[in-house]
């Protein structure tokens, strides 16, 4: 049975991409969960329309997340950290922290985006990632304060 994509499937193909697959397959779970569409002529003729609609919104995702990636341009975050006499944390600093300060920043991110560098485990200054999108990253700055030099 060929079919059109209309998802990304792992080990299946890529979106908008004509593939075969066993009949089952796809008229028993692809099509039905809307993840695919039988490849006739009405709709590969609408294949066309689709791609462009689709590029059209990835460029606005793309556009929208640049914006947000030049909010954070030279920006360093300040993260407040309980700290002994040597400088090391108790605990440490996670994405859940760097999310709370992009916050008061007036950038509101998933915490699961923001990738860490290492584990944060002593005072100083760092570099996170924050992945918009596939195709635009952010690098933020951020340092790690003893939680009463933090306060301001």
């Amino acid at each position: 049975m060929n079919i059109i994509l209309l998802e990304h499937i792992e080990k299946v193909g890529a979106k908008h991409e004509v593939v075969k697959v066993k009949d089952g397959y796809g008229r028993n779970y692809l099509i039905p969960k809307g993840l695919a569409i039988v490849a006739n002529k009405p709709n590969l003729a609408r294949l066309d329309g689709l791609k462009k609609q689709a590029a059209k919104k990835e460029g606005a995702i793309i556009a929208a997340s640049k914006e947000l990636a030049a909010k954070l341009q030279g920006v360093t975050l300040k993260i407040a950290a309980k700290a002994g006499e040597s400088g090391r944390l108790f605990g440490s600093v996670s994405s859940q922290h760097i999310v709370k300060a992009l916050a008061a920043h007036g950038v509101d991110v998933d915490k699961r985006i923001v990738e860490m560098p290492e584990d944060v485990k002593e005072l100083g200054t760092y570099k996170a990632i924050v992945k918009f999108h596939p195709e635009v990253h952010a690098e933020v700055a951020f340092e790690v304060v003893s939680e009463g030099a933090g306060e301001e």
